[in-house]
């Protein structure tokens, strides 16, 4: 958000897969975006962000 509106961002989705005898994908995972709308680096140690992501449906 910036100035109370949503500005879109490049983005990545990291999934969380439990590998046992049967693989589980946890409802979770961790976003890393873009600080700036422009760039395509999402890369936290490169300027972009990171937040917690929760998958509420399938």
């Amino acid at each position: 958000m910036e100035n109370g509106e949503a500005v879109p961002r490049k983005a990545d989705l990291r999934a969380f897969v439990l590998m046992a005898d049967e693989p589980l994908v946890w409802k979770s995972g961790l976003s890393s975006f873009s600080r700036n709308p422009d760039s395509f680096i999402v890369n936290s140690s490169q300027g972009g962000g990171f937040k917690d992501t929760w998958v509420l449906s399938q």
